[in-house]
């Protein structure tokens, strides 16, 4: 029997995605497994997975298309089943918004009134140009003019990888009637600049986590001088891509601690706490325009070093724009580490749904005292940020202190 593959949902507020590009044509033979599509959401874009094997049958929605959340997007069976028309001829014209033409009509969308000079490129854009609407805003905020862009597309539609070659060939044409698109700004002037998705999504989430939320802080300062004694050890006897970080120590550390506090690694369902029974540390990641955050799976089951690997390895994927949606969702606690840019101390907001989060300052070399003689020593501060819907400060204290142990007795983290 033939299965239908829907648009995934990736993250709780996800509501739609934009099919970027087909990986597998009709005709095809798919594993499950196998990267089916790349979509773009909100915050990246994902490599989606065909969950059933067979034969591609149908695609269901263009190159291009927005398309709601569990829709249905392609049709996996067998060389010779007979698949319903009903199924296969079920295709939304999944346009902007859920807008547009069907697969083999042209697309017609009405230019809007434009009250400020950018009329010529985007009027040629919005008129009768067989174009995805991912292609048309690319070619917008680039000041493409379509016209002279050649399509790749079902039916010779333009797509995105059609405006991005074109850029690259020809940088020329992004100018080509500079006087028309372009309004000089007097000297000083301010600069307004659009929101990324990404910075959009970020706005949204914060807001409604600061908001809705009730934070509380606890901030301590840990004894580093054994962890990085020991990661100057390990670190001399490893390949240079296999070095491991302060940050790799802590997300172990992190993990193992969340074992004695289940509390912590959890999230609110109305009146219910939610404890996950894995411990799946969320890391953010820096990218331009914002942060994603990889997700560590069962990172308090794994070796240290395994731990580094399969770090390392996502956020090379998030940096490339390439990941899978494993790698982004389903973080249960979050760290955000600043040290890298030497700032002491911050506190972090909430990443919702979950109950807490870590915020790392750097581990720097500092004059202190311990048993009544000045010396110099390691030392890291960190402020943890609990709901307190959740939890109270009693209990994330202790959290802090329990995190001493691992991160101040290091060799816990390997044996």
């Amino acid at each position: 029997m033939a299965d239908t593959i829907n648009m995934p949902k990736l993250g709780f507020d996800m509501a739609e995605g934009t099919l970027v590009r087909w990986v597998k044509k009709v005709g095809e033979t798919i594993s499950k497994g196998d990267v089916l599509a790349e979509i773009e959401t909100d915050k990246a874009t994902v490599e989606v997975e065909s969950s059933a094997s067979g034969v591609v049958r149908s695609l269901l929605v263009d190159e291009g298309a927005v398309v709601p959340v569990n829709s249905p997007i392609a049709i996996v069976g067998t060389a010779d089943e007979v698949i319903s028309e009903q199924r296969t001829e079920s295709r939304e014209p999944l346009g902007d918004k859920g807008q547009g033409a069907g697969a083999g009509e042209a697309v017609s969308d009405q230019p809007s009134a434009v009250s400020n000079p950018q009329s010529s490129i985007t009027n040629q854009q919005s008129s009768l140009l067989r174009a995805s609407p991912l292609a048309k805003k690319i070619a917008r905020e680039r000041r493409v003019d379509l016209s002279h862009v050649k399509g790749s597309g079902p039916g010779g539609r333009i797509v995105r990888r059609d405006v991005e070659q074109a850029m690259q060939a020809q940088p020329a044409m992004t100018g080509a009637q500079p006087q028309a698109v372009v309004q000089e700004a007097p000297a000083g002037a301010d600069e307004t600049v659009s929101m990324s998705k990404l910075r959009q999504a970020i706005a949204r989430r914060m807001t409604e986590s600061k908001t809705s939320i009730p934070h509380f802080y606890v901030s301590h300062e840990y004894k580093m001088d054994a962890l990085m004694a020991l990661r100057a050890q390990v670190n001399a006897l490893v390949p240079e891509a296999e070095k491991l970080s302060v940050n790799d120590f802590i997300v172990k550390a992190v993990a193992l601690t969340l074992r004695q506090f289940p509390n912590l690694n959890a999230s609110l369902e109305g009146n219910t706490v939610r404890r996950h029974e894995q411990v799946n540390i969320g890391i953010a990641v820096s990218v331009e325009g914002g942060l994603l955050t990889v997700v560590c799976r069962e990172a308090d089951q794994k070796a240290l070093r395994q731990v580094s690997a399969e770090v390392k390895a996502m956020a090379g994927h998030v940096r490339e724009g390439k990941v899978k949606p494993e790698e982004i969702e389903g973080s249960t606690f979050s760290i955000s580490n600043l040290g890298m840019y030497e700032v002491e101390n911050f506190a972090a907001i909430i990443n919702p749904p979950e109950a807490a989060i870590l915020a790392v300052g750097s581990a720097r070399e500092l004059p202190v005292v311990e048993a009544g003689e000045l010396k110099i020593g390691w030392r890291m501060k960190a402020t943890l940020s609990v709901d307190h819907r959740v939890s109270d400060g009693v209990e994330g204290a202790k959290f802090m202190q329990a995190l001493a142990v691992y991160l101040e007795e290091p060799l816990r983290l390997i044996i």
